[in-house]
């Protein structure tokens, strides 16, 4: 079994900033790339950032310049600092965790922090 938990989810003013964090714990030999996804009331899940074990990140176009992804292998936590925050951004974020076991790839997903950007 695999826990995801996220936390730093909260309200904040546009232009503010907030720090989300997810930690994983359990049986999590075998974690590759981890991730922030975010879902707005009405709309699809969207990625937001992805960060390899090596530290490459790649970002959603919407966020790029103001969010940056980071993360601590040894603590197996990922990070989302997100800046300059628009009301645009308003949505629940999602942690997600991918692992791989020989050929057996694992997704596990936290249960999601609400992030409300006021105008």
């Amino acid at each position: 079994q695999v826990q995801v938990v996220e936390s730093g989810g909260g309200l904040v003013q546009s232009g503010g900033s907030l720090r989300l964090s997810c930690a994983a714990s359990g049986s999590i030999v075998g974690i590759n790339a981890m991730g922030w996804y975010r879902q707005a009331p009405g709309k699809q899940r969207e990625l937001v950032a992805t960060i390899t074990p090596g530290g490459r990140s790649t970002y959603a176009d919407a966020v790029k310049g103001r969010f940056t992804i980071s993360r601590d292998n040894a603590k197996n936590t990922v990070y989302l600092q997100m800046s300059i925050l628009k009301p645009e951004d308003t949505a629940v974020y999602y942690c997600k965790v991918d692992r791989q076991i020989f050929s057996a790839k694992y997704e596990h997903w936290g249960q999601g922090t609400q992030v409300t950007v006021s105008s």
